[in-house]
């Protein structure tokens, strides 16, 4: 079985999988809604006790069997193969969604090459009458019917909801958003299609990129008027949070979600470790910068 050509190879693919849109979207959102600070507290814990041991011990099985998420299962328990297939096929689930927001992404990067950004005015064909402007104005009159030029360029432009009737009539196939999901397919294919060889240097740039870009967006936002109140607003503690246990509920769904243990992928990158290595501290230094981001991603966001 390959190995990884260097340690570095194997942290920067286990972080680049661990953090991910459940950091930079899911946690500001989870802690400003269950007591801001507060909600530290519940999700620390949640981190010890729950998701840094399964972390380790998803580790700890890759590197000891050296096999993939479908025959490690056969070695542990042969009844339990199953629980490898379907892990399989929550893994290609999880690759559409995240692989659509993705495509979604490269559209709005290939939108932004234009002179006016187009979520920026209501002046566009698919702005209907509701359409607020908010840009440059200090007097904007909001009614329930009011909606954002951004808003209206996603649900709009972007997803062309108005062509469809409902749930059942999903609409036509909007070519552009298909060569968006194309070209990442193509860009996901190329990455993995010679393992670790290929990940192991792709990994370099796409675990390290997202944090450039937080930390740039962390200094502009430090810059603008306002901007204490925004963390005020992320850590003010409401103490009262911690005695409803939909908040520790939600701690341990949060922990779950951004450290991603049983999705299978942890085995696979682990199973191609030496025999002897530390998987213990990498866990800890993983698990630890993971949770780290989403406490910065906290900051930038608000």
């Amino acid at each position: 079985r390959d190995k990884w050509s260097k340690k570095m190879d194997f942290l920067l693919s286990v972080i680049g999988f661990a953090v991910d849109l459940g950091n930079v979207w899911r946690f500001p959102y989870i802690c400003y809604q269950n007591g801001g600070g507060a909600f530290l507290i519940p999700y620390t814990l949640m981190a010890v006790f729950g998701g840094v041991p399964l972390f380790y011990m998803e580790l700890a099985l890759g590197q000891f069997h050296r096999t993939g998420a479908i025959p490690i299962w056969k070695r542990i328990c042969p009844i339990f193969k199953g629980v490898g297939f379907a892990i399989c096929i929550i893994g290609l689930y999880v690759s559409f969604y995240y692989n659509t927001i993705i495509a979604w992404a490269l559209y709005y990067f290939y939108s932004s090459f234009s002179g006016t950004l187009p979520w920026a005015n209501c002046d566009n064909p698919w702005n209907t009458p509701d359409c607020t402007n908010y840009f440059g104005r200090s007097n904007v009159t909001w009614t329930n019917f009011s909606r954002s030029p951004a808003e209206e360029f996603y649900t709009r432009k972007v997803l062309e909801i108005q062509k469809s009737g409902g749930l059942y009539d999903i609409g036509g196939i909007h070519w552009q958003l298909l060569l968006c999901l194309f070209l990442i397919f193509t860009i996901v294919y190329f990455s993995l299609w010679k393992g670790v060889k290929t990940s192991g240097k792709v990994v370099w740039v796409t675990a390290t990129l997202p944090y450039v870009v937080l930390l740039v967006l962390l200094v502009r936002g430090a810059t603008l008027p306002g901007a204490w109140r925004g963390v005020v607003f992320y850590l003010r503690p409401d103490w009262g949070k911690l005695l409803s246990t939909a908040v520790w509920v939600d701690a341990a769904a949060q922990i779950f979600f951004s450290l991603g243990p049983g999705f299978g992928v942890l085995l696979a990158l682990a199973s191609y470790n030496h025999f002897h290595n530390n998987c213990y501290r990498d866990a800890l230094v993983t698990s630890a910068v993971n949770c780290l981001t989403s406490f910065l991603s906290g900051f930038v966001i608000f």
